[in-house]
């Protein structure tokens, strides 16, 4: 009878000993819904992060050429904590698109087929056009990055040391300053929706029963849009040039 008893308990699993091994976390964990949500939510606090840095380094264009100039030129001298700057920024850029697209997957195959009617509940336009702004704003990044940094793309005359001239010159063009005044504002959108989702997913923001009530997010993200934009209308208006 022991015997008998003893082998029901090894063919029990809620008999068996505890075992560490057993208990620990399947492996691949990053790679299940949840963690890829982590994983955007983290890169994207990384970014909203830059964000804030680099408005507040390009509000120094209203203090004139010598601010901005000498904030450029601090940069260039310390190429050490620039480029890991940089490899942190592409490293964050990479892991957040890589997740958005396996998740977009992920959507898609389980439901392939199309609502054939969809009232949004509580959603709003900035996390129903998520992807889009995403892809929007991949697209800018490329732009600004050939326009302002590499000089590759020259709608007026680019000096590598003379920031402040480039961007004034270059916001003086109109299709230029259009590009920037609209992909603010996807970054506008992009931010407001995906702070929030961010908390969200972090555990720093619990549910609501007012789910679209995001002040901080708010404050956020028209902080970031108001703070961008104001510089290419400022060179269009002549307050800076």
């Amino acid at each position: 009878m022991a015997a008998l008893e003893s082998t029901l308990a090894d063919d029990d699993p809620s008999a068996a000993p505890h075992d560490s091994a057993r208990a620990a976390p399947p492996r691949g964990h990053w790679g299940t819904t949840v963690g890829m949500k982590i994983l955007m939510a983290a890169t994207g606090v990384v970014l909203v992060v830059f964000l804030v840095f680099h408005l507040a380094g390009n509000l120094l264009v209203y203090q004139g050429a010598g601010a901005l100039n000498a904030y450029s030129a601090l940069l260039r001298r310390e190429p050490l904590l620039l480029w890991l700057a940089r490899a942190v920024l592409l490293f964050a850029v990479c892991v957040h698109i890589a997740a958005a697209a396996r998740l977009g997957w992920r959507d898609f195959q389980a439901r392939p087929v199309r609502y054939r009617q969809w009232v949004p509940q509580s959603a709003t336009l900035a996390s129903r056009t998520m992807r889009w702004s995403g892809l929007g704003i991949a697209t800018f990044v490329v732009f600004h990055l050939l326009h302002l940094t590499t000089g590759t793309l020259r709608p007026a005359p680019f000096e590598e040391v003379d920031v402040y001239r480039n961007v004034v010159g270059g916001f003086r063009v109109g299709w230029v300053a259009i590009v920037y005044l609209v992909s603010m504002a996807l970054i506008g959108m992009h931010v407001w929706h995906g702070a929030w989702a961010s908390l969200r997913s972090l555990g720093g923001s619990r549910p609501s029963l007012h789910p679209k009530r995001r002040p901080v997010t708010w404050v956020l993200a028209l902080l970031l849009w108001a703070g961008f934009t104001s510089i290419p209308i400022a060179v269009l208006l002549g307050v800076v040039r």
